[in-house]
């Protein structure tokens, strides 16, 4: 057996168990079709609670120990659900490079997540050099699904297919500020349907907002926040979902996590908790 690529990530065992109660059960049954995934929601922010210096800028903030908590996280999930932005910002790979997942001393592709980008309007343009593609012809991941609500054109299929990935077409919604509007319940039920019995939803700001809305917490399992010591300044992709309101119109917390926990992760804080509407 070869041994390990050289970008093989570590994380120790005894940091493990920590995160157990919020990490999808090791045995989740199969989907049924009224079943939707166990949905972790998972960031990394500033002290600021911004994602990145702005739109379309790649911004580390994970130090080492946390990144390789993440890709633990990717280990324990069927899918990574990220948004078109992020996408074509960062040309993520979208793999798990823990020790002992496939490609990285493991066998086949197991512990390699399926990678899921939700495209509404088809930005995504991506090539066969695009890294999640390379890895997956590599065998060191999968191939992504692309959910979307176009036509793909047929040399974009063919590339995605080719390499094991497919087009997923989804209801999108334009709404009257010219956004684009998906429901989130359909589209965790189109990747249950697809044999997906969890999801590790990533980013970017969009889809965070998007998730922490009222009507969509129920939807969420987990949520597990990584909190880098730096501030990043005014200008910057912010997770700020909007505000809620009670009958009198008074304004309200729009969300607040419970059954909270928090563990130290080198110079970052990993915060864990659930989301009761």
């Amino acid at each position: 057996m070869s041994p390990p690529p050289r970008d093989t990530l570590y994380f120790p065992s005894d940091h493990r168990p920590f995160l157990e109660p919020h990490l999808p059960p090791p045995n989740l049954p199969p989907p049924t079709p009224t079943s939707l995934p166990f949905t972790t929601l998972t960031f990394a922010t500033s002290l600021d609670s911004q994602l990145s210096l702005s739109p379309g800028v790649p911004t580390a903030l994970s130090g080492p120990q946390s990144k390789a908590m993440t890709h633990y996280l990717r280990l324990r999930h069927d899918a990574i659900l990220i948004g078109v932005g992020t996408a074509v910002a960062d040309n993520p790979s979208l793999n798990c490079r823990i020790s002992g997942a496939g490609g990285y001393g493991g066998e086949g592709l197991m512990g390699q997540p399926r990678p899921v980008v939700l495209d509404p309007r088809g930005r995504w343009d991506f090539g066969a050099r695009s890294k999640v593609l390379e890895l997956a012809g590599s065998g060191r991941g999968r191939a992504p699904y692309i959910l979307t609500g176009t036509e793909p054109e047929k040399e974009k299929r063919e590339i995605l297919e080719g390499a094991g990935g497919k087009f997923i077409r989804i209801r999108v919604t334009r709404v009257s500020d010219g956004e684009n509007k998906v429901e989130w319940k359909n589209v965790l039920r189109v990747l249950s349907e697809e044999g997906l019995r969890s999801v590790m939803i990533e980013g970017g700001g969009a889809v965070i907002n998007s998730l922490l809305q009222a009507e969509n917490l129920p939807l969420v399992n987990s949520v597990i926040v990584t909190i880098a010591p730096t501030w990043l300044g005014v200008g910057g992709v912010v997770v700020s979902p909007p505000r809620c309101h009670d009958d009198g119109g008074n304004p309200m917390a729009a969300a607040r996590l419970h059954y909270v926990q928090w563990h130290p992760f080198g110079e970052d804080m990993v915060m864990c908790g659930k989301l009761i509407p």
